[in-house]
């Protein structure tokens, strides 16, 4: 008879690619390598600079395509032999996709894929590392970027609660649990379940039960955290 798997749900944020050269806009003062986010992350944006925009997801592309997983997604992967995962990933790339973990929820869209502009059902797969002005989908519309801009609806996130409400096991790496909707995943996990949260920096954590803080960079944090629990399963 197989053994029932406990339910574990990592939630992951831009601290787990950093450590594979990803950078985020949020090292800094708003800009994202050069680039205000408001003037290439918004739908605004779209509408007045379109190639700005294009320009601007190419490079990121560029920057995940030649981007590897590093021990952190690795380590999460082992975690399946023994427990049931589902990673919601506030992420763009596919780094936990390439490690090789099942069960992913982009909540923030996923770089490598474009979508319709009159039909966001119509969602395809971006061959190679340029995603161009005139590239339209089968009923004739350009095709943007597959992202959820700010100020748009997070249309993922009501998938995400739903996972993380029925955790057994909640793990966060990597990330301020400030940026809200995704933020709020953490409020839907039972109170009872032991919760983990793996960053290197300072991060305010007010009312949270059961939660365990481990002070070290996903590389470090996210191995040691599951040799633990791989152990304490036998």
């Amino acid at each position: 008879m197989s053994q029932h798997k406990p339910k574990l749900v990592v939630f992951t944020g831009a601290g787990i690619s950093a450590e594979s050269g990803i950078r985020t806009f949020r090292d800094s003062d708003g800009l994202w390598e050069e680039y205000n986010i408001y003037e290439v992350a918004t739908p605004e944006a779209w509408n007045k600079n379109r190639e700005l925009v294009l320009e601007f997801y190419n490079k990121r592309r560029k920057q995940v395509l030649n981007a590897k997983p590093n021990a952190a997604h690795k380590a999460l992967v082992d975690l399946e032999k023994k427990f049931d995962v589902w990673i919601i990933t506030q992420n763009i790339d596919d780094l936990h996709e390439r490690a090789g973990s099942k069960n992913v929820i982009h909540l923030h869209g996923e770089i490598n894929k474009s979508r319709s502009t009159v039909d966001e059902t119509l969602i395809y797969t971006i061959k190679g590392e340029e995603l161009l002005s005139g590239e339209k989908c089968e009923r004739g519309s350009q095709l943007r970027p597959h992202i959820v801009w700010f100020g748009e609806q997070v249309p993922m996130m009501d998938v995400a609660y739903e996972i993380a409400s029925s955790a057994d096991l909640f793990i966060v790496v990597g990330t301020s649990l400030v940026v809200y909707p995704a933020a709020g995943v953490i409020d839907y996990v039972p109170d009872n379940a032991p919760k983990y949260l793996i960053d290197p920096n300072e991060i305010k954590v007010n009312g949270i039960t059961n939660l365990t803080i481990i002070k070290e960079k996903a590389s470090v944090g996210v191995p040691s955290l599951v040799a633990e629990l791989m152990k304490d399963r036998g």
